[in-house]
């Protein structure tokens, strides 16, 4: 941290006090989106929770199952990314480390980096920011790279070692008349009026010239099916399915190094998406996380009076935990349910 703080200071500085405009910008997309999702939630039915727990063994719709492992190593990964970017920029402003290191919480590896508080509270603003700023920053950069390192290396080199079979259903539109054929989620959508469906893309082009009540035929992995044809909110002339990602077979010739490749593509999506989700979520301004704290900082610098900007913190904390817990209800009432429902049975 030494090193680069003293090789670079010039850099870390310009590139500081953009992370402070990007993390302030970034605080605000994530508290409109949550309000977004909390209004969706309450009010429009069927809304899907705009949080989900990133558990390994908790299913969330549309994302691939996460296992203990992927877990484990995405979140020391993303942990040591984190408190390391802490360190760099509180060594910039010459703030003592006071211990840094790895724990063990539980069954979770986990990285710390402990600055002098005391000497970081007796900064400028600006510095206490950027301080607080690089650990959300550092996560959403590499969240940055992983993505561009999934799209641009490893997808590619990916579909050349397998054939596409066709593509699974991750839902069905219960409001349109697929939903009485028989199709439903999980299926492999293999042809469409006899066109093969090896890419999303051609679903759109198979039915963009047709009308809603028009039929096309659906062949299936578990049969062929007539399907009629219903609009979207748009008007537009739509299937009735939302998808999760393809049905592929492993070539023959890469049949021994493909689960290998499968499972660090595994680890690098669950990278992105646990590295972009700690960014964003530690950019909220909630208490003790990072957000919380900058937000802090800056309510002391324009209200100049300790007690305001700490209970204009605790109002806003307690206001984003409630949205939180709002959005978070579904997974809770479903694990409150599975904890509940032996006691039930013995009861009954």
């Amino acid at each position: 941290m030494d090193r680069i703080a003293n090789k670079f200071p010039r850099l870390l500085k310009f590139s500081g006090n953009i992370f402070i405009a990007i993390g302030f910008l970034g605080m605000t997309i994530t508290l409109v989106y949550l309000f977004k999702s909390t209004y969706n939630l309450l009010f429009i039915p069927q809304a899907p929770p705009g949080l989900a727990p990133v558990l390994p063994g908790v299913a969330i719709a549309g994302l691939p199952k996460l296992s203990f492992w992927h877990w484990l190593i995405a979140i020391l990964i993303v942990a040591t990314i984190h408190e390391f970017c802490h360190g760099i920029y509180s060594r910039l402003i010459k703030v003592k480390i006071k211990s840094t290191g790895f724990a063990f919480l539980g069954p979770i590896l986990a990285a710390f980096v402990e600055p002098d508080e005391k000497q970081l509270n007796k900064k400028k603003t600006k510095e206490q920011l950027q301080v607080l700023v690089a650990g959300p920053m550092a996560n959403i950069l590499m969240a940055g790279i992983v993505l561009l390192l999934l799209v641009y290396a490893f997808s590619p080199i990916a579909s050349k070692m397998v054939d596409i079979k066709g593509i699974e259903i991750a839902g069905i539109d219960n409001n349109l008349p697929i939903n009485n054929t028989g199709i439903k989620a999980g299926d492999i959508i293999e042809k469409i009026n006899g066109v093969i469906i090896d890419d999303v893309n051609k679903i759109k082009a198979t039915i963009k010239d047709m009308h809603a009540g028009e039929i096309v035929n659906v062949q299936t992995d578990k049969g062929n099916y007539e399907v009629i044809l219903g609009k979207n909110e748009k008007e537009e002339t739509v299937l009735g399915v939302s998808l999760i990602g393809y049905e592929t077979e492993v070539k023959e010739k890469y049949k021994y190094i493909h689960p290998v490749f499968s499972w660090i593509g595994l680890l690098l999506f669950w990278l992105f998406n646990i590295s972009f989700g700690v960014g964003l979520f530690n950019l909220l301004p909630l208490g003790p996380v990072d957000g919380g704290r900058m937000f802090y900082a800056a309510a002391l610098h324009f209200l100049k009076d300790k007690t305001k900007a700490t209970r204009l913190l605790g109002f806003v904390s307690m206001f984003i935990l409630l949205l939180i817990f709002i959005n978070m209800w579904p997974f809770i009432w479903k694990l409150l349910q599975f904890i509940l429902s032996p006691l039930i049975a013995l009861l009954l």
